[in-house]
């Protein structure tokens, strides 16, 4: 038995698993998200994470609040890219900046490596 409670989700993991269902087509133009408090009650986090999850997806023009009724997946306009493309194109770009950074790690590692490899010849070469 798992005696660990599980970790709650942070503003930006909710807002990237939103932003995946509108990539996978769950959520579409005109859909409603979860209301706030509903959501956060379900995911075991405050409303305050929720909303700044939505922010987030606000801003990245994914969704639009309309005030006294919820939060909705943005519609488009002919010719524009739609919610499931830039999300899609978001998520892409997320998994693109983790590879990214962990061969940066890799390479940081390396160099570290090399570094301490040139101090010691350099000490064993001595005066």
């Amino acid at each position: 038995m798992d005696s660990e409670p599980k970790r709650k989700p942070n503003a930006r993991e909710i807002a990237a698993r939103i932003r995946g269902e509108i990539a996978a087509g769950t959520f579409g133009p005109g859909d409603r998200l979860p209301g706030g408090r509903a959501y956060a009650k379900k995911l075991g986090v405050s409303l305050m994470t929720v909303q700044n999850a939505y922010t987030q997806l606000r801003d990245e023009g994914l969704v639009e609040g309309v005030s006294g009724s919820g939060t909705y997946v943005r519609e488009t306009t002919p010719g524009e890219q739609g919610p499931r493309e830039a999300a899609q194109s978001l998520a892409d770009l997320q998994a693109e900046v983790t590879r990214v950074s962990t061969e940066l790690a890799g390479l940081i590692k390396r160099v570290g490596q090399l570094e301490e490899v040139v101090r010691s010849a350099e000490g064993q070469s001595g005066p």
